[in-house]
């Protein structure tokens, strides 16, 4: 695949032409012309030199773009600026004489008395509007050269026409007198030679203005790395060119710096802001190996890291990519626009032609025929056709972005809009995908903090996800770990130590039976967490058995709302897992989900989604490691992988912040976006089958209006700028926070009975400070959700059971802040 640069078009007709010249060349296998970003990708093995030879030939010029390069569209709007006020004030002296009599400005008393004169100052200001403005006539013509017309040899043939015919009668007003040459003087069209150039070029100049905003998204990306970047080489740090940083480069990130490359922390602690990549506005904490990306901001401690992925191999690059490649592609909707485009000039030609000869034939004056023909001219718009499309998706894509959703091409976006079945993998996709600690269960007589403080020193030297998870629940309690020797490991049963020459072990109930019994109401439980999807853990010493630990893959927080959001949309949610039945059940009730497909095996699961998709569009939903297979079998693959390389390459949408939350602002998008394009497409359709037939004059019989040239010069421009201003529209799409009513939310998992504590907290300063007590709320057992405001100095805490004030207040204090009330 490669993208090349694209010169001299100027409306869907261009683009079209382009596209089939080039999809001729042998070894081109795919060819996608953006009018938009006057940009062109290529697939196949066709060689550069062939492609642009192609595009040579068909008369507009090619240059491949530079390896991992992606361009935004530069606007026009400047270059054309000057030109444009120079040739207004030309125009503003041609229409006082040519047409101030009409709103009774006198003219000049030379002017009256010698026409000719007004006559002669009429061509030569015309004649300068048209020299301004010859790109119209040096383009227009050579398409025609090439056999392939476009809008600027409509606007050329238009207003040459204008000219050529008022030069004639310039010839003939000479043999005339006083009177002869006045009558003359109002029947010349060179202010309309002139009025259709102005009025295109300004259209064209807000046409550029507008989509210069569509880009502004893949801009703003673009802005986020630094130009510079400080590298520690020999013992000293050196500020160097970012394009200068290489892979293993070390690299000194200082507060407020953006990050330049993705690397690894080698050193420092810091919060980071990663908003720009993920669209999530809670700053994370980064300690020594964690990940870096590009883009993303340092916001305060100093940090060294190893560069790792540099240049267009960086996650930003690649999003940028995504972003660009997805707006140059061809959605499926312009499809029927691209085929009218490619025949609308030269049917154009011949309608203004037949328009010409049949008001000649039934006897209209030469200067009136040749009126409406260069009305059909000049008030037809192919662009607006070339547009309908690639300026909604550009938007779409930008808004998308902003959000962290990635669409990897346009037909992807289209499809997301008529997805009808949704089914979700569970590990990493409904679930975070991470074990965490969620019950706690000591026997009378020992505490949570003593049972968890020896169920750590026993999971010490264990290295398995089970471990990590007591392990850093102690450390987020502040527990210290109890000192034991002997530590030893017995693969797929447990731990066990020794503390003042006790034994105590860990794990499943078999190594622990062999130093205590386990009471009967402890095994029961453990019974019930099992089945609940949970891992329990029997924890016991020689001296007796100490209690129960379960650890599990919790829920994500948002995962029941988003798919109470979806079935609001009218879409049926399934679980697909290879996980058992139980376990499959206990995570779809607590999200929300009725439909369960358990005990699929990897390769099973694109049998099952192609089922699937023979009744409905169905969309799977994966984290795009090990759902490939499955991810492709489906109408539209989505992955939620937070910026993973696996995710970005994997599937045709990735969801940044690994948040189901925005599935459904997802497919809302899609959905305005192509109410969008067949609102762009219609208008464009509309405007060109009555807008002709007016420019005709076919009411003027009739007694209706007929159209002068200037006019539709004027409506030819405001159609363009109508669609690109329709398009900008979906910058106003915002995503729907809490949308649903909060009974809709609490009737989810209906078997646990939700309830909300609001708790006031001091010491909240900064969205940073609400990440930490959210944290430390959501680890406590009992709580589903916590949502912080450092504003309002609460956190409003959903629970699924009365957890006692006093355990709240303890997770508050122990993040670092105080709980009053």
């Amino acid at each position: 695949m490669k993208d090349y640069d694209v010169t001299g078009m100027s409306c869907a007709a261009c683009s079209a032409r382009v596209e089939q010249a080039v999809k001729k060349v042998d070894g081109v296998e795919d060819c996608a012309v953006s009018l938009l970003t006057n940009s062109m990708r290529v697939a196949g093995n066709a060689s550069p030199e062939a492609v642009c030879a192609a595009v040579k030939k068909a008369g507009y010029g090619a240059s491949l773009k530079g390896a991992g390069e992606r361009k935004a569209p530069a606007p026009e709007g400047k270059s054309l600026l000057p030109s444009l006020l120079f040739s207004l004030v030309l125009l503003a002296a041609l229409m006082v004489i040519s047409m101030g009599h009409m709103i009774h400005l006198p003219l000049p008393g030379y002017f009256t008395e010698y026409p000719l004169a007004a006559i002669l100052t009429e061509l030569l200001l015309s004649a300068g509007v048209l020299f301004i403005h010859r790109r119209f006539f040096r383009n227009g013509f050579r398409g025609l050269v090439h056999l392939s017309p476009n809008m600027d040899t409509l606007v050329s043939l238009g207003s040459g026409a204008s000219f050529l015919y008022s030069l004639v009668m310039t010839y003939v007003a000479i043999g005339r007198d006083t009177m002869g040459q006045m009558e003359i003087l109002h029947n010349l069209y060179y202010e309309s030679a002139a009025m259709i150039l102005v009025l295109i070029t300004l259209g064209k100049h807000l046409e550029d203005r507008a989509k210069g905003k569509t880009t502004s998204a893949v801009e703003a990306l673009k802005r986020l790395a630094p130009a510079v970047v400080t590298v520690k080489r020999d013992g000293e740090e050196t500020v160097i060119p970012l394009d200068q940083a290489r892979v293993g480069d070390v690299l000194i990130v200082r507060p407020g710096d953006s990050v330049p490359v993705d690397g690894v922390i080698l050193e420092g602690e810091s919060a980071v802001d990663e908003s720009s990549l993920t669209g999530e506005s809670v700053p994370v904490d980064k300690a020594p190996g964690s990940k870096l990306f590009a883009g993303t901001v340092n916001l305060s401690g100093v940090l060294i890291c190893r560069a790792e992925k540099v240049g267009g191999e960086t996650t930003l690059s690649r999003v940028i990519d995504r972003v660009v490649s997805a707006s140059a592609s061809k959605a499926p909707a312009a499809r029927l626009a691209d085929k009218v485009a490619g025949v609308f000039v030269p049917v154009v030609m011949g309608i203004a032609l037949m328009t010409f000869s049949l008001w000649m034939a039934f006897g209209a004056p030469f200067g009136q025929a040749l009126s409406y023909g260069i009305s059909v001219l000049v008030i037809s718009c192919p662009c607006a056709l070339g547009l309908a499309t690639p300026v909604a998706i550009m938007v779409a894509n930008g808004v998308a972005a902003k959000n962290g959703i990635l669409f990897k091409t346009a037909a992807s976006l289209e499809r997301a809009g008529g997805i009808r079945t949704v089914a979700l993998d569970k590990t990493g996709t409904v679930t975070t995908g991470r074990m965490a600690l969620s019950d706690l269960l000591p026997v009378p007589g020992v505490s949570e903090e003593e049972l968890l403080s020896l169920a750590a020193g026993l999971e010490t030297g264990s290295r398995p996800p089970v471990a990590a998870a007591i392990l850093a629940e102690a450390r987020d309690r502040g527990i210290a770990l109890a000192a034991l020797t002997d530590l030893a490991t017995r693969a797929g049963y447990g731990v066990s130590g020794r503390r003042d020459g006790v034994l105590f072990r860990g794990g499943k109930a078999e190594i622990v039976q062999e130093i205590s019994a386990v009471p009967a109401p402890f095994s029961a439980r453990a019974e019930e967490w099992a089945r609940q999807g949970k891992t329990p853990l029997f924890f016991a010493g020689e001296t007796g058995f100490l209690g129960l630990i379960a650890v599990s893959d919790p829920v994500k927080p948002d995962a029941a709302q988003a798919v109470a959001a979806l079935k609001e949309q009218g879409r049926e949610v399934i679980l697909l897992t290879g996980d058992r039945e139980e376990t499959a059940r206990e995570i779809a009730r607590a999200a929300g989900i009725e439909t369960v497909v358990a005990r699929v095996l990897p390769e099973e699961k694109e049998e099952k989604i192609r089922a699937l998709s023979a009744k409905a569009p169905t969309a799977m939903v994966g984290d795009g490691i090990n759902d490939a297979p499955a991810l492709a079998a489906a109408d539209l693959g989505i992955a939620v992988g937070a910026g993973t390389d696996a995710a970005l390459d994997s599937a045709e949408v990735v969801l940044m912040k690994n948040s189901l939350s925005d599935l459904p602002f997802l497919f809302r998008l899609s959905r305005k976006t192509l109410n969008n394009i067949r609102e762009n497409l219609f208008w464009a359709f509309f405007y060109n089958v009555i807008g002709i037939p007016l420019a005709a004059g076919v009411l003027v019989p009739f007694g209706g209006i007929a159209l002068n040239p200037m006019i539709g010069a004027a409506a030819m421009s405001l159609s363009s700028v109508c669609v690109v201003s329709n398009a900008l529209r979906l910058n106003l799409i915002k995503r729907k926070r809490n949308a649903l009513p909060k009974e809709r939310v609490e009737s989810i998992g209906k078997e646990e009975k939700q309830m909300e504590k609001v708790i006031r907290i001091e010491g909240m300063m900064c969205p940073h400070c609400e990440a930490h007590v959210k944290e430390a709320l959501e680890k406590v057992p009992g709580v589903l959700s916590a949502v912080p405001s450092h504003e309002k100095g609460e956190a409003v805490v959903t629970l699924s059971r009365d957890v006692p004030d006093s355990e709240l207040a303890a997770a508050v204090t122990a993040a670092g802040y105080k709980a009053v009330g």
